[in-house]
């Protein structure tokens, strides 16, 4: 059994997002990613399928030459290799399911 919080230790960064690994299971990596409003991620892609839970706050979530406004509860999955951009609309808590294959150095990348 492995457990993890999503709303344990938070603590936002002025200056970008903050990932965490949340927990690590034979099939996926769960990441928190903590959006201050306004903060974002540019445009990128994953080499595996993504999925993204708006867990708290909203995102305008771009993909496909259009703009999503993603809210407290939403899901999005997304293919492998979709471009796809985050924008923060207000403080924000976002949990990302990664393939077990991808690399948490790769979303860090990002948001450099």
């Amino acid at each position: 059994m492995i457990t993890g919080s999503l709303r344990e230790d938070i603590k936002y960064n002025d200056d970008k997002v903050a990932i965490k690994v949340m927990m690590e299971t034979e099939t996926s990596k769960e990441i928190r990613i903590l959006f201050k409003n306004g903060q974002m991620m540019k445009k990128h892609k994953a080499g595996f399928p993504i999925t993204v839970e708006i867990h708290e706050g909203a995102i305008d979530f771009g993909v496909n030459d259009k703009v999503l406004n993603l809210v407290k509860g939403d899901l999005i999955y997304l293919d492998a290799n979709v471009p796809h951009d985050l924008v923060a609309t207000e403080d924000s808590i976002v949990r990302l399911t990664l393939s077990k294959l991808d690399r948490v150095e790769r979303v860090e990348q990002v948001i450099r």
